[in-house]
């Protein structure tokens, strides 16, 4: 994972590896890191992805691409799972969702963390 920087006051709670399905589609592979500020997902992804995101939210760190969701944004956190899909499904205050899909494995820590502050 690429190195990033803590803002003060930030803390990390914890890191995933996960898929991650932006709101214009696709689906990228990579790790989800939370903290008690932010989401950070470090995706494999080329920079044309920067085009289906809000460009608010897609940051570049040298060769590395994030996507950079401050938990104040986030305005509805959904949990659904199926047999072999748990996600946890965010709603951003502009109507925008960001799906983070845990494969077969429990999502529930996921999504604590995601609403933890």
């Amino acid at each position: 994972m690429a190195k990033f920087t803590l803002d003060p006051g930030e803390t990390e709670i914890g890191n995933w590896t996960n898929l991650y399905v932006p709101p214009k589609g696709g689906k990228y592979n990579g790790k989800l890191v939370v903290t008690n500020k932010r989401l950070l997902y470090d995706a494999k992804f080329d920079v044309s992805f920067s085009g289906m995101i809000e460009e608010a939210l897609f940051v570049k760190f040298g060769s590395e691409g994030f996507v950079v969701i401050p938990k104040d944004r986030i305005k509805n956190t959904e949990v659904k799972k199926s047999f072999l899909s748990k996600k946890v499904i965010l709603t951003l205050d502009n109507g925008e969702q960001h799906t983070f899909d845990y494969g077969a494995l429990n999502v529930d820590k996921v999504a604590e963390a995601i609403n933890q502050k």
